[in-house]
């Protein structure tokens, strides 16, 4: 018959044995240093100088002094002397200075953090899963970084996202207050598309790219193309606002042809064009002239042009173009002029483009 116990090697009364109380009372101390185990530090190879009454560590490999020999044993100080308390497998220890729970595997002592999480239902870190988000995390940062070729890997990072069928959303939902401001994906189809929002239920495509052919369209877009489709008559002498009063197309309604000019409907640099067919009215000697006009009174530098010669009526045209920068609500119109000789700006020919390029 053993004189200690299997696991903690705590000592047996034996049959006959004087003094009962002294083994009785080393199987306490025993019992007392390891249940609930929670050990000081894990780093020291030699005892500290001043230890309390219970402290307890693990003892560091190449330990010294009186630890000599204990490597990766438990130091227990108890009634002024230190006691060896050698681990078996699976015993468990909390580190105080590190925040720490390991666990002896019979060789060392590991950290219990899995090395694999497999098939779990649910995964809340800093907050509460749900099954409507059952990996949900609450945190001010999130960093993913490639594994390096030193560490077997290859040095890429790939973030892989995939939905069933074409049909089914796929994307980045993003929230201001749990409100949808933004979606980037793949949204009924292959196709992708940025998308934003005011309220969280009306969406605007911002950007859209068809995914057979990688063409980029801008479905918000302010662009237009007006013209007139009656004869501008323009006498001499006055710049005049010519009436174009149908459009080709008008994204976002930027053209206003109720007062014949553009609007723009957001900062940014914007690129127009013009075009102004002459039609002659008495006499061929007109000199013709186009501008393009900011908020109907400031002509846009590089959109100035003239035609001086004796004209062809319906074969004579300006053409102009130009840049310019744009605050929200300042407009952009088209003015015609003749010297000498009055004239017509010709239907159907004579025309006012723009697009938002930046």
């Amino acid at each position: 018959m053993s004189d200690a116990t299997t696991h903690l090697l705590l000592p047996y009364i034996l049959a006959a044995q004087a003094q009962k109380h002294v083994t009785h009372n080393e199987a306490l101390r025993i019992l007392d240093g390891l249940v609930q185990l929670s050990v000081l530090d894990r780093g020291l190879t030699a005892p500290p100088p001043s230890p309390a009454d219970g402290d307890r560590y693990i003892v560091a490999s190449g330990a010294s002094g009186v630890w000599a020999g204990w490597d990766l044993n438990v130091a227990l100080w108890t009634d002024g002397a230190w006691l060896r308390l050698p681990p078996r497998s699976g015993w468990r220890a909390w580190v105080e200075d590190e925040g720490l729970l390991l666990v002896y595997d019979g060789a060392d002592w590991v950290g219990t953090t899995p090395a694999a999480l497999q098939n779990m239902a649910l995964l809340g870190l800093g907050t509460t899963a749900d099954t409507s988000n059952p990996f949900s995390a609450k945190l001010n940062a999130a960093l993913w970084t490639a594994k390096t070729l030193a560490e077997g890997g290859t040095g890429d990072l790939f973030y892989t996202m995939n939905k069933e069928a074409a049909a089914d959303d796929l994307g980045l939902t993003l929230q201001t207050g749990f409100v949808t401001k933004a979606l980037v994906g793949l949204f009924g189809s292959d196709r992708f598309r940025l998308a934003v929002s005011a309220d969280g239920s009306t969406f605007f495509d911002g950007l859209s790219v068809d995914n057979a052919t990688g063409v980029v369209d801008q479905p918000r877009l302010p662009r237009f193309k007006a013209y007139t489709n009656y004869d501008n008559y323009v006498g001499v002498g006055a710049w005049t606002k010519i009436d174009l009063n149908n459009t080709d197309y008008n994204d976002q309604g930027a053209f206003d042809a109720a007062n014949n000019h553009f609007v723009a409907p957001v900062d940014g640099t914007y690129l127009f064009g013009a075009t102004l067919l002459y039609k002659v009215n008495s006499s061929t000697t007109a000199r013709m002239r186009g501008r393009l006009v900011l908020n109907g009174t400031t002509e846009i530098r590089g959109s100035f042009g003239e035609i001086s010669a004796t004209h062809v009526s319906l074969a004579t045209t300006i053409w102009l173009q130009t840049m310019v920068p744009l605050t929200a609500g300042d407009t952009v119109e088209l003015q015609g002029y003749f010297r000498v000789a009055d004239g017509y700006f010709a239907a159907d020919h004579t025309s006012f483009w723009g697009c938002k390029i930046g």
